[in-house]
């Protein structure tokens, strides 16, 4: 709980540091989180790789490993739909695109921009940052009473890089490898799942 609270505080800090229109001009923020992400990244890889017992979850799991990202899908998907009994005003199409962005806020949003409306792109990257936040802050309490693969359920498609150490610290190195399978599936389906939603005609 006390490393969730520091996640949360510099988050916060961010935030306020933001709004107070005092930091300096000029400045690629986006690109500097980028570098943060790719060290992360890399200090994951190295954690990994020096386990050996890491790799032995793939042999373990083996095939069965793809039912990581597909109960997912399911799942966040079957929560999406029944969101539109607590918000009405909000189509199922809708809100299942949104959901399928899977904690990828920054390509769902785009896309759900691009084919429905502004508004609804701003739903999106709204709830799918707090998904992302959300997990980074809960996946102690998560990992605790509902097992090591609730983490990885909550980041989505997050759990291959921003909410990887996170899921490593608290479910053990050897998940953070399903993390990642599953995470890369996920990133690479949000585009063609949230496409295929608001295109459809049915």
């Amino acid at each position: 709980m006390r490393s969730s609270l520091i996640i949360f505080g510099f988050f916060v800090a961010g935030v306020l540091a933001g709004l107070s229109g005092k930091l300096p001009t000029g400045y690629d923020f986006d690109k500097f989180g980028n570098y943060a992400l790719f060290l992360l990244m890399f200090l994951a890889g190295v954690s990994i790789g020096s386990d050996k017992n890491s790799w032995k979850v793939l042999s373990t799991y083996n095939y069965k490993i793809i039912w990581v990202p597909v109960t997912i899908i399911v799942g966040t998907l079957a929560g999406s739909a029944l969101v539109t009994l607590v918000i009405p005003t909000l189509t199922l199409r809708e809100s299942l695109a949104v959901g399928a962005g899977f904690g990828y806020y920054s390509l769902s949003s785009a896309f759900i921009t691009q084919l429905h409306s502004h508004s609804l792109g701003v739903v999106a990257l709204l709830s799918n940052i707090f998904r992302e936040v959300a997990t980074l802050l809960a996946t102690p309490i998560l990992v605790k009473y509902f097992g090591n693969l609730a983490g990885i359920a909550s980041g989505g498609a997050t759990a291959m890089d921003t909410t990887l150490p996170v899921i490593s610290k608290y479910s053990g190195k050897s998940y953070a490898i399903i993390a990642v399978f599953s995470g890369i599936v996920l990133t690479i389906l949000v585009p063609f799942l949230v496409t295929l939603i608001l295109t459809f005609k049915g």
